[in-house]
């Protein structure tokens, strides 16, 4: 998503503080609610989260060629589309997605944004369509086609079959690029040219699936992409002059690549260092390119992809280096960027740090897919597609750090776990986030890791006491909202630090760090490349962690819960201190977590009691002993605030 620094969030909620409740609101038969989850398996999914012996998904391949016309500032296209429909039914008509339509004067998108006194409103763009026309068995007709905002539907004359029936649809087009700013692709200038970042620019396929059929909300901007896989087989034509940058393989490089390119493209494929493709030097020179006059066509592939995009200037240095594999395989990190983005504290790192987020994310998680990858320093400051990842050219030192491992770790989530994420926009901004923050540790010795506690939390504070606002308003809705849903002031709360925070607290306060990983490596590589819903992941978590964590799904993310945990009372035995102590802890809100309870006595001895959420499966209140020897200074609650309790006042009990 287009963010400037999801780490760094400036947002105030006020709010009056809860008082200490005395009444509790909870209901152990709302939480601990069996009727939760009666998805139920299928042929196609199980009930244990993982795809079923039938899962099917369509397909759609790609062959692209575009113009890139500096004098107008567009781009012309010309592609097919190989669609397969492996589904069970036979399909009358298709959806293609046209998301450079948001950008019309009377786009949907347009039309429901904020009044905007800036360029946007004056920028009229979208998609030119010369030309439809449907291949069947090699008889090509134009098509009946009918285009609705962001979307089209192309009615077949005959029907396309189930389970492996194919079409061809050829499309002819353009589109004025978008200036800086307005999209999630557009054009900047620097000292040595313009740069261009394109993205959405080509007609997609919209995705076909057994949970909704076609899958056709519009896009608003907010809710981003979901689409199938396939491969990719596409030509770039632009100025001479021009480096391109892309998702995939460079297949043609003796035509676009200078011999001093290629062979140290061949070094850089054995250096754990940055190698210097085209060095701040040699940017704009002749040497660089086999002609700075008419132009050249860039020609790449990749295999099993669910988009493409691309980065063009004349004004890019150029860094790459070799990224180290799990399995031993190895794939090219690169770097484009303008010279004014260069040093030591900037982008001259950028290569080093995608490097190095690949290499940290394929040992954790999941091997990295791909042979390259790149991050571009352009107009769009955070944007991510499969292979390539746009940054802003201006971020140094740690927030460049921040957003190229972010936006790389899109990779994972959803371009290897291709969730939809116009509807879930959580399951790919929260569960990145998530590995975000896992990753530091590992960057360089720590080099980036947080110095204190929580400082991935937007404040920069206790992420568990930053959330409260959030649970507090009732005005906040549960993380499992449409994308475009979400008012803006709550996209980053909810989608990326709720959601994360939801992660961590599983991870270190439920079932600990090593059944959770583990559950959810498996959940990656089941669905690796295939379309999860949310209670796909659900039921994998549940089954990988051997645990019945429908309470937890529920109450954060389903709902908007509040925790309220309270040391109720305090009694010793027989009135002897020595003989121990009844404490009695009460649930007030409709929130569940389990509980540390921590007990300091007169004496000096300090002792802590782990309680499992199960105490709260039939009470709103739960005494146990605990064996003092000496009269007690205090009972504490969460004694070290991991959890998001929103009172506070009540989590301690004093002499």
């Amino acid at each position: 998503m287009k963010i400037k620094n999801i780490f760094v969030l400036l947002f105030v909620i006020f709010i009056t503080p809860l008082a200490a409740q005395q009444i509790s609101n909870y209901n152990p038969r709302e939480t601990f609610d069996p009727l939760f989850d009666l998805y139920g398996s299928s042929l196609y999914r199980n009930a244990d989260g993982s795809p079923g012996p039938a899962y099917w998904q369509n397909r759609a391949d790609y062959k692209i060629h575009v113009r890139l016309n500096e004098q107008d500032t567009s781009v012309t296209g010309d592609e097919v589309i190989t669609y397969t429909n492996n589904s069970p039914n036979t399909l009358g008509y298709v959806w293609l997605a046209l998301e450079q339509n948001d950008l019309k004067s009377d786009s949907r998108a347009r039309m429901t944004s904020s009044p905007n006194t800036g360029s946007r409103d004056e920028f009229n763009g979208g998609f030119i369509i010369e030309s439809v026309s449907v291949s069947e068995n090699g008889k090509s007709k134009p098509a009946q086609y009918l285009i609705t905002d962001t979307r089209m539907q192309i009615q077949l004359d005959t029907p396309l079959k189930s389970k492996g029936g194919k079409i061809e649809i050829h499309i002819v087009y353009s589109f004025t690029i978008a200036p800086q700013g307005l999209e999630r692709s557009g054009w900047m200038n620097s000292k040595n040219g313009i740069v261009y970042d394109i993205a959405q620019w080509y007609p997609r396929m919209a995705v076909y699936d057994d949970l909704k059929g076609w899958n056709t909300l519009p896009f608003l901007g907010s809710g981003e992409f979901y689409l199938d896989y396939g491969d990719y087989d596409f030509s770039i034509n632009v100025p001479s002059d021009q480096i391109v940058a892309a998702s995939g393989d460079l297949i043609n490089p003796n035509e676009v690549l200078t011999k001093t390119e290629i062979e140290r493209i061949g070094e850089a494929r054995k250096s754990d260092k940055t190698v210097r493709i085209i060095s701040p030097s040699e940017v704009g020179k002749t040497e660089t390119r086999l002609s700075m006059n008419g132009r050249a066509t860039w020609h790449f592939t990749i295999h099993n992809a669910r988009d493409v995009s691309w980065a063009s200037s004349k004004a890019f240095i150029w860094d790459a280096a070799r990224v180290n594999l799990p399995s031993g395989k190895t794939c090219l990190a690169h770097s484009v960027y303008p010279i004014e983005s260069d040093g030591d504290t900037a982008w001259g790192r950028a290569t080093e740090y995608l490097k190095n987020s690949i290499e940290i994310f394929s040992k954790h998680w999941y091997e990295y897919p791909y042979p390259n990858a790149v991050t571009v320093g352009g107009p769009v400051g955070g944007m991510e597609y499969p292979a390539i990842v746009f940054c802003s050219p201006k971020a140094t030192k740690k927030v460049l750090w921040m957003v190229i491992n972010h936006e790389i770790g899109h990779n994972w989530f959803p371009m290897i776990v291709g969730s939809n994420e116009r509807e879930n926009a959580w399951m790919d901004e929260g569960f990145n986030t998530f590995i975000d923050l896992l990753s530091y540790k590992d960057f360089n010795r720590g080099e980036y890791e947080p110095k204190r506690d929580g400082e991935y939390a937007p404040k920069g504070g206790n992420p568990a006491r930053e959330i409260v606002p959030y649970l507090m308003n009732d005005t906040v809705p549960p993380i499992i909202t449409y994308a475009d849903n979400l008012p803006g002031k709550y996209v980053h709360p909810l989608e990326y630090f709720k959601t994360a925070l939801g992660m961590v607290l599983l991870r270190d306060n439920i079932v600990g760090h090593d059944r959770f990983d583990n559950a959810f490596r498996n959940y990656i590589t089941n669905w690796a490349f295939k379309h999860p819903s949310p209670f796909d992941f659900f039921r994998s978590m549940n089954n990988g962690t051997g645990e019945n964590l429908n309470w937890f799904w529920k109450e954060w993310f389903v709902n908007n819960w509040k925790l309220d945990q309270a040391v109720k009372s305090v009694a010793y035995v027989d009135n002897d201190s020595s003989k121990g102590v009844l404490i009695t802890i009460q649930n007030n809100e409709r929130m569940v977590m389990p509980v540390t309870v921590e007990v300091k006595e007169s004496n000096g001895k300090v002792g802590r009691v782990n309680l499992p959420v199960e105490i709260w499966l039939h009470n709103r209140e739960w005494k146990f002993r605990y064996h003092s020897t000496s009269i007690l200074s205090s009972v504490t609650i969460d004694p070290d605030q991991q959890l998001p309790d929103v009172d506070l006042s009540n989590n301690v009990w004093s002499k």
